[in-house]
């Protein structure tokens, strides 16, 4: 099957004069987004030739840790839901949620 559109999502970091990331901005021009200011990302993409993830993982430094800790659950929640789609794997994300209850539980995320 021949590509016949392309779609382009564009991430711009504003860097500090110690390379650390002060702002972050994205855009999907097909989604409606532009210049959406952001304060963390992680972007993985599979390497098929080296059978390998590799990962993007940035974040602003007036990122708060408790804003961190909700971001990184419901990166995890979104994680088994894709899995899920994936894979079909009921048994697998299922356990997969149950991390995810554990890990908003010991975080106390969830009242």
């Amino acid at each position: 099957m021949a590509v016949v559109h392309t779609s382009e999502i564009k991430l711009t970091v504003g860097l500090d004069e110690n390379r650390v990331p002060e702002e972050l901005k994205w855009s999907a021009q097909d989604g409606g987004v532009q210049e959406e200011d952001a304060k963390a990302m992680m972007l993985s993409v599979w390497d098929s030739k080296n059978k390998e993830s590799l990962k993007i993982d940035l974040w602003t430094k007036d990122m708060p840790v408790d804003e961190m800790k909700i971001f990184f659950h419901q990166t995890l929640v979104t994680m088994a839901d894709t899995f899920m789609k994936a894979t079909q794997d009921d048994k697998m994300t299922a356990t997969m949620k149950d991390f995810c209850d554990y890990f908003a539980e010991k975080l106390e995320l969830k009242k």
